[in-house]
């Protein structure tokens, strides 16, 4: 999705584009319980869930967007915009699979991709270099699984909207993963370049 990572880079924390952020990560836990809710014996509540979900994602466009028009880039919120995107992924991957609309074999495939790239931090910082910023693979994917997963969700019912979300669900969640996957094999060729040019230095 959109990420703070040109121009002037800041320290400052209370600007509207981190607010933004905060919200989003504040929303997280509340967009699970609300998924969540059936399997412990209180009422469906997808509806609510697909609301706090579509506001989290006019909010991750909005705060790249004022970020860079206001100049109101900072450290803090290149470190929020990738952290929300992930726990909301990983949220709705928890969400979904224990109401098992989403199979477990592709939840492995997407946490296995973000032990990977946890690794592959690690790996940077020992070497001093701070974490790989969000490519363009990396945004295009967090756009596909982030249409992916309300359709899914939308698709627990019966009717042809049900039946019609399905297909554009596990369309997008195919198109997401794989580039999911791919934005991380670069991350990885990234880490590799970088760890062999400190290694021929010394």
């Amino acid at each position: 999705m959109e990420v703070q990572e040109t121009r002037v880079q800041t320290d400052r924390v209370l600007t509207i584009p981190n607010i933004l952020s905060m919200a989003r990560l504040v929303g997280v836990p509340l967009f699970l319980w609300l998924i969540l809710r059936p399997e412990f014996g209180g009422p469906k509540s997808d509806g609510w869930a697909l609301l706090v979900l579509l506001l989290s994602g006019i909010s991750d466009y909005l705060d790249g967007k004022l970020a860079r028009r206001w100049n109101q880039i900072s450290s803090l919120g290149r470190l929020l915009d990738p952290a929300a995107d992930r726990l909301y992924i990983l949220s709705t991957l928890v969400g979904l699979t224990w109401r098992e609309i989403l199979p477990i074999w592709l939840t492995a495939v997407l946490l296995a991709r973000e032990l990977v790239l946890l690794v592959m931090v690690g790996i940077l910082r020992r070497h001093g270099y701070p974490p790989p910023q969000v490519n363009f693979l990396g945004k295009a994917a967090t756009f596909n699984l982030m249409y992916a997963f309300p359709l899914l969700l939308l698709s627990d019912g019966t009717g042809w909207i049900s039946s019609l979300a399905a297909i554009f669900g596990w369309a997008f969640a195919g198109w997401g993963t794989t580039l999911y996957w791919w934005a991380g094999v670069l991350y990885m060729v990234q880490v590799r370049r970088l760890v062999r040019a400190d290694a021929m230095a010394d």
